[in-house]
Protein backbone atom coordinates (compact mmCIF):
# COMPACT_ATOMS: atom_id res chain seq x y z
CA UNK A 1 0.00 0.00 0.00
CA UNK A 2 0.82 3.64 -0.88
CA UNK A 3 0.26 5.54 2.91
CA UNK A 4 0.75 9.29 3.00
CA UNK A 5 1.98 9.86 6.69
CA UNK A 6 1.48 14.01 7.88
CA UNK A 7 3.41 14.90 10.95
CA UNK A 8 2.11 18.37 11.67
CA UNK A 9 2.72 20.61 15.11
CA UNK A 10 0.73 19.29 17.54
CA UNK A 11 1.92 17.05 20.79
CA UNK A 12 2.32 13.59 20.43
CA UNK A 13 5.31 13.09 18.14
CA UNK A 14 5.39 9.55 19.64
CA UNK A 15 2.54 8.58 17.75
CA UNK A 16 3.85 9.18 14.53
CA UNK A 17 7.24 7.60 15.51
CA UNK A 18 5.01 4.51 15.89
CA UNK A 19 2.84 4.86 12.70
CA UNK A 20 6.29 4.91 10.72
CA UNK A 21 7.99 1.89 12.79
CA UNK A 22 4.21 -0.31 11.96
CA UNK A 23 4.11 0.97 8.39
CA UNK A 24 7.41 -0.04 7.46
CA UNK A 25 6.92 -3.05 9.05
CA UNK A 26 4.11 -3.96 7.12
CA UNK A 27 5.69 -3.55 3.96
CA UNK A 28 3.92 0.07 2.92
CA UNK A 29 5.57 3.04 0.71
CA UNK A 30 5.08 5.33 3.27
CA UNK A 31 4.90 9.19 2.19
CA UNK A 32 6.09 11.41 4.62
CA UNK A 33 6.06 15.18 5.13
CA UNK A 34 6.80 16.89 8.13
CA UNK A 35 5.99 20.16 9.02
CA UNK A 36 8.02 22.88 10.54
CA UNK A 37 6.15 22.66 13.84
CA UNK A 38 6.23 19.05 12.94
CA UNK A 39 10.30 18.80 13.29
CA UNK A 40 10.05 21.18 16.54
CA UNK A 41 7.76 18.66 18.44
CA UNK A 42 10.27 15.53 16.92
CA UNK A 43 13.17 17.47 18.62
CA UNK A 44 11.78 18.44 21.90
CA UNK A 45 9.94 15.11 22.57
CA UNK A 46 12.07 12.15 21.06
CA UNK A 47 15.12 13.35 20.13
CA UNK A 48 15.55 15.13 23.24
CA UNK A 49 16.65 18.62 21.56
CA UNK A 50 14.94 21.12 23.98
CA UNK A 51 12.27 23.06 24.23
CA UNK A 52 13.73 25.81 20.90
CA UNK A 53 13.01 24.75 17.07
CA UNK A 54 15.60 23.20 15.72
CA UNK A 55 18.83 24.56 13.89
CA UNK A 56 18.26 21.85 11.17
CA UNK A 57 14.81 20.56 10.67
CA UNK A 58 16.07 18.31 7.87
CA UNK A 59 18.64 16.70 10.24
CA UNK A 60 15.78 16.10 12.69
CA UNK A 61 13.31 14.67 9.74
CA UNK A 62 16.39 12.20 8.75
CA UNK A 63 16.82 10.94 12.27
CA UNK A 64 13.53 10.51 12.55
CA UNK A 65 13.22 8.11 9.80
CA UNK A 66 16.79 6.30 10.61
CA UNK A 67 14.98 5.59 14.71
CA UNK A 68 11.62 4.50 13.33
CA UNK A 69 11.31 2.88 9.77
CA UNK A 70 11.81 -0.58 9.30
CA UNK A 71 11.68 -3.03 6.77
CA UNK A 72 10.47 -4.02 4.08
CA UNK A 73 8.91 -0.78 3.35
CA UNK A 74 9.95 2.22 2.24
CA UNK A 75 10.10 5.79 3.28
CA UNK A 76 10.08 9.01 0.78
CA UNK A 77 10.61 12.15 2.58
CA UNK A 78 8.12 14.70 1.00
CA UNK A 79 8.89 18.57 0.94
CA UNK A 80 6.04 20.17 3.07
CA UNK A 81 5.84 22.81 -0.32
CA UNK A 82 6.34 20.42 -2.42
CA UNK A 83 2.82 20.07 -4.68
CA UNK A 84 4.65 18.57 -7.29
CA UNK A 85 5.25 15.58 -5.02
CA UNK A 86 3.08 12.26 -6.48
CA UNK A 87 0.75 12.55 -3.04
CA UNK A 88 -0.48 16.10 -4.39
CA UNK A 89 -2.67 14.13 -6.89
CA UNK A 90 -5.41 11.69 -6.97
CA UNK A 91 -3.97 10.30 -10.10
CA UNK A 92 -0.94 8.74 -7.59
CA UNK A 93 -3.06 5.80 -5.96
CA UNK A 94 -2.25 6.18 -2.99
CA UNK A 95 -4.52 4.66 -0.84
CA UNK A 96 -5.08 6.41 2.03
CA UNK A 97 -3.45 9.04 4.68
CA UNK A 98 -3.06 9.47 8.41
CA UNK A 99 -1.89 12.59 9.88
CA UNK A 100 -0.65 12.45 13.31
CA UNK A 101 -0.46 14.42 15.20
CA UNK A 102 -3.10 16.68 13.99
CA UNK A 103 -2.80 20.20 15.06
CA UNK A 104 -5.89 22.30 15.32
CA UNK A 105 -5.00 24.26 12.50
CA UNK A 106 -3.86 21.35 10.19
CA UNK A 107 -7.74 20.54 10.90
CA UNK A 108 -9.11 23.52 10.30
CA UNK A 109 -7.38 24.12 6.94
CA UNK A 110 -8.60 20.76 5.81
CA UNK A 111 -12.28 21.51 7.40
CA UNK A 112 -12.38 24.38 5.03
CA UNK A 113 -10.45 23.47 2.13
CA UNK A 114 -7.77 26.37 2.34
CA UNK A 115 -4.59 24.16 2.41
CA UNK A 116 -1.43 25.89 2.18
CA UNK A 117 1.27 22.56 1.65
CA UNK A 118 1.18 19.62 0.98
CA UNK A 119 0.09 17.67 4.10
CA UNK A 120 -3.64 19.90 3.35
CA UNK A 121 -3.44 19.02 0.15
CA UNK A 122 -3.03 15.42 0.59
CA UNK A 123 -6.02 15.21 2.89
CA UNK A 124 -7.69 17.10 0.60
CA UNK A 125 -7.35 14.29 -2.31
CA UNK A 126 -8.23 11.88 0.08
CA UNK A 127 -11.91 13.40 0.73
CA UNK A 128 -12.26 13.57 -2.81
CA UNK A 129 -11.56 10.79 -4.31
CA UNK A 130 -13.21 9.08 -1.28
CA UNK A 131 -10.28 7.75 0.10
CA UNK A 132 -9.80 6.91 3.94
CA UNK A 133 -7.99 9.77 5.88
CA UNK A 134 -7.50 9.64 9.43
CA UNK A 135 -6.46 12.41 11.85
CA UNK A 136 -5.30 11.74 14.93
CA UNK A 137 -6.03 14.85 16.47
CA UNK A 138 -4.51 15.86 19.71
CA UNK A 139 -5.76 18.70 21.99
CA UNK A 140 -8.02 19.08 24.75
CA UNK A 141 -10.47 20.78 25.83
CA UNK A 142 -11.89 21.38 22.59
CA UNK A 143 -13.29 24.77 21.49
CA UNK A 144 -16.94 24.65 19.30
CA UNK A 145 -14.68 26.44 16.28
CA UNK A 146 -12.55 22.92 16.74
CA UNK A 147 -15.73 20.71 17.12
CA UNK A 148 -16.94 22.04 14.08
CA UNK A 149 -14.27 21.84 12.65
CA UNK A 150 -14.33 17.95 13.21
CA UNK A 151 -17.85 17.65 12.49
CA UNK A 152 -17.37 19.16 8.33
CA UNK A 153 -14.31 16.87 7.96
CA UNK A 154 -16.60 13.73 9.09
CA UNK A 155 -19.48 14.94 6.63
CA UNK A 156 -16.87 14.57 4.09
CA UNK A 157 -15.78 11.29 4.41
CA UNK A 158 -12.57 11.62 6.90
CA UNK A 159 -12.00 10.22 10.19
CA UNK A 160 -11.09 12.29 13.07
CA UNK A 161 -9.46 10.50 16.11
CA UNK A 162 -8.71 12.00 18.85
CA UNK A 163 -5.71 10.18 20.91
CA UNK A 164 -7.77 8.60 23.83
CA UNK A 165 -6.30 5.35 24.35
CA UNK A 166 -8.35 2.73 25.94
CA UNK A 167 -7.41 0.84 28.96
CA UNK A 168 -9.04 -2.17 28.71
CA UNK A 169 -6.02 -4.30 27.48
CA UNK A 170 -4.31 -3.14 30.80
CA UNK A 171 -1.34 -1.20 29.49
CA UNK A 172 1.85 -1.33 31.70
CA UNK A 173 3.39 1.60 30.05
CA UNK A 174 3.32 4.58 27.62
CA UNK A 175 4.12 2.71 24.99
CA UNK A 176 1.33 0.59 25.27
CA UNK A 177 -1.04 3.74 25.17
CA UNK A 178 0.49 4.73 22.23
CA UNK A 179 0.19 1.61 20.51
CA UNK A 180 -3.68 1.41 21.00
CA UNK A 181 -4.28 4.22 19.46
CA UNK A 182 -1.52 3.43 16.36
CA UNK A 183 -3.45 0.13 16.05
CA UNK A 184 -6.72 1.84 15.47
CA UNK A 185 -5.71 4.18 13.31
CA UNK A 186 -4.02 1.48 11.11
CA UNK A 187 -7.17 -0.54 11.12
CA UNK A 188 -9.13 2.53 10.02
CA UNK A 189 -6.71 2.33 7.23
CA UNK A 190 -6.92 -0.85 6.44
CA UNK A 191 -3.22 -2.02 7.24
CA UNK A 192 -2.96 -5.06 9.18
CA UNK A 193 -0.77 -4.67 12.88
CA UNK A 194 -0.50 -6.25 15.58
CA UNK A 195 0.01 -3.74 18.25
CA UNK A 196 -2.33 -3.87 20.65
CA UNK A 197 -4.49 -6.57 22.22
CA UNK A 198 -7.99 -6.28 20.73
CA UNK A 199 -11.15 -6.85 22.68
CA UNK A 200 -11.54 -10.08 23.56
CA UNK A 201 -7.80 -10.85 23.37
CA UNK A 202 -5.65 -11.99 25.65
CA UNK A 203 -1.79 -12.74 24.39
CA UNK A 204 0.47 -9.92 23.98
CA UNK A 205 0.39 -8.43 20.63
CA UNK A 206 3.54 -9.45 18.84
CA UNK A 207 7.10 -7.52 18.80
CA UNK A 208 7.48 -5.12 16.10
CA UNK A 209 4.27 -5.74 14.38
Amino acid sequence: MRIFLGVSGASGAAYAARALHALTASGCEVGLCVSDSGAHVISHELLEGGPQPPDDRDAVVREFVARNATGPGTVAVLGLNDLTAPFASGSSGAAAALIAPCSSATLGGIAHGTGRNLIHRCADVMLKERRPLVLLTRETPLSLIQIDNMAAVTRAGGLVMPASPGFYGLPRSVDDLVDHIVARALDALGVANHLSIRWGETDSPAEGA
